[in-house]
């Protein structure tokens, strides 16, 4: 009896110790997270360093953004076109990167212009806690191009966001009306070429990883920079005579926001958008942290309460996500096991017949 009883035990807790290779996939999975929380991390203060008037005292960020498209570039065409890193996509023609690819990078060139500009005017946690809006606006702008179906529910997930940061906002110490314009227009195109991407490059069956992204995008934002950049910095620029191009700021600041967009394919690639996105808000969380307790920024508990609440809003808006996404996954394997169980029928089914068949015809 005694050994009876004690197989089922030994049985049990053989299935549910984890395997080493389950152990390796959960440690590398950290890994990726860590990786990408660091690195974001570092671009994030990085470029603050850079701009901020009261630190490094270079608010150009037109410059620095062409600096990075520039340096991306570079690295961008070594790796696809001397050491053949990744292929490139078969189904790009001139045609299509005019009409796709050229929108997707003018947008994103807006974007990262307004973000960096951003860092003059408002503390880190601040912006962090403006970025919370990005759900919003691809949502919204999903639903106006009709790549989102209209849900009141959906939409009071919205308003919940919305309405924490505002309440961040009113809370805000230095609160900067040009700094919140300028980071609300980065949110706005940054969504539209999120959703961009999904009517002109998904929908198409075209999918670029960083590296193939960085090889189409960066150029055509280098050239879409060039344009304010003459017009607005080079002048301001050149009456600066006191300047001197510092190569090891520049260029460890340029390589950390290359490595965050490998890091980025690695941890969706390795892992899901999921994660990156619950990641994030855990960056953003030691950022506003980072902000209070190392740069001095002034954060209000009326700034956390607001954040508070539309992070909540923000989980919860994944939670749903990934919710429909498994309800999906769950009804194709339902309807994959229904067509298998069809054919096997029609299989059985044409068996039987070539049986009946050959007994008619031995009778």
């Amino acid at each position: 009896m005694g050994a009876a009883t004690d197989a089922p035990t030994t049985s049990a807790s053989s299935t549910t110790a984890l395997s080493p290779s389950i152990i390796k996939k959960i440690l590398l999975s950290y890994t990726y997270v860590a990786i990408w929380i660091f690195l974001s991390f570092t671009v994030i203060v990085y470029n603050k360093y850079i701009l901020d008037q009261k630190l490094y005292n270079w608010p150009y960020p037109i410059s620095l953004t062409l600096i990075h498209m520039g340096f991306c570039s570079s690295i961008a065409a070594l790796l696809v076109r001397v050491f053949h890193v990744v292929d490139l996509p078969t189904s790009m023609s001139p045609r299509l990167y005019l009409s796709s690819v050229v929108p997707i990078g003018a947008l994103y060139s807006l974007s990262l212009w307004l973000s960096n500009s951003a860092y003059i005017y408002l503390s880190v946690s601040f912006i962090q806690m403006l970025k919370a809006l990005m759900p919003v606006a691809v949502y919204s702008i999903g639903v106006l191009f009709r790549k989102d179906s209209f849900k009141s529910s959906t939409m009071g997930n919205m308003l919940a966001i919305s309405l924490g940061v505002a309440i961040a906002a009113y809370g805000e110490a230095k609160f900067d009306s040009w700094g919140v314009l300028l980071q609300l227009g980065a949110v706005a195109f940054e969504a539209m070429r999120l959703v961009l991407i999904q009517i002109l490059l998904t929908s198409k069956g075209i999918s670029l990883n960083p590296i193939t992204s960085l090889y189409y995008v960066a150029p055509c934002c280098f050239v879409f920079l060039l344009i304010p950049w003459i017009t607005v910095e080079l002048p301001i620029l050149k009456e600066n005579s006191t300047f001197h191009f510092d190569y090891f700021i520049f260029g460890t600041n340029s390589f950390c926001a290359f490595a965050l967009n490998l890091a980025v394919f690695l941890l969706v690639g390795k892992t899901s958008a999921l994660t990156m996105n619950v990641a994030g808000v855990v960056k953003d969380w030691l950022l506003i942290a980072f902000s209070w307790s190392v740069i001095k920024d002034t954060v209000t508990p009326v700034n956390l309460f607001g954040y508070g609440l539309a992070f909540w809003g923000v989980a919860y808006y994944n939670h749903s996500k990934l919710k429909a996404l498994r309800e999906k996954e769950a009804a194709e394997r339902k309807d994959e096991e229904g067509d298998d169980e069809e054919s096997g029928r029609l299989l059985d089914q044409r068996e039987g017949d070539v049986i009946t068949k050959g007994n008619e015809s031995e009778g």
